[in-house]
């Protein structure tokens, strides 16, 4: 934990593994075990927003048990997308920099600004 009490991405990379070793799920952690229990985790963040106005959806955090449950599943989104990354031996910060370095010569600043329809490049 670093000294402002914000945990590390593999601080809880670590304490994810060590979680699972406890309870020996390491043979049921397979990379398509953990995609699949993503995407269920993924499904169940997309009900809570499914049906909602896109007002009704921007302020559904501002309802206390609302926001709760959307922590919970987002908790579960990241904890299953760390320990995959963790079996698969990725990165996930290097990954993402990587994608975002990518993205901005995919997508260069001011081309296509504010407009819903992507300008692709060349990638």
């Amino acid at each position: 934990m670093r000294q402002d009490g914000r945990v590390t991405l593999e601080e809880l990379s670590a304490r994810q593994r060590a979680f699972s070793d406890a309870r020996a799920w390491g043979p049921f952690h397979t990379p398509k075990n953990l995609v699949m229990a993503l995407s269920g985790e993924v499904g169940e963040l997309t009900e809570l927003f499914q049906w909602l106005t896109p007002d009704e959806a921007t302020a559904a955090p501002d309802d206390p048990a609302t926001r709760a449950r959307i922590e919970d599943e987002l908790a579960d989104v990241l904890l299953y997308l760390v320990r995959l990354a963790d079996v698969l031996g990725v990165d996930l910060l290097a990954a993402g920099h990587a994608k975002i370095d990518r993205n901005e010569v995919r997508f260069p600043a001011g081309v296509g600004k504010g407009a819903l329809d992507k300008v692709e490049r060349d990638s």
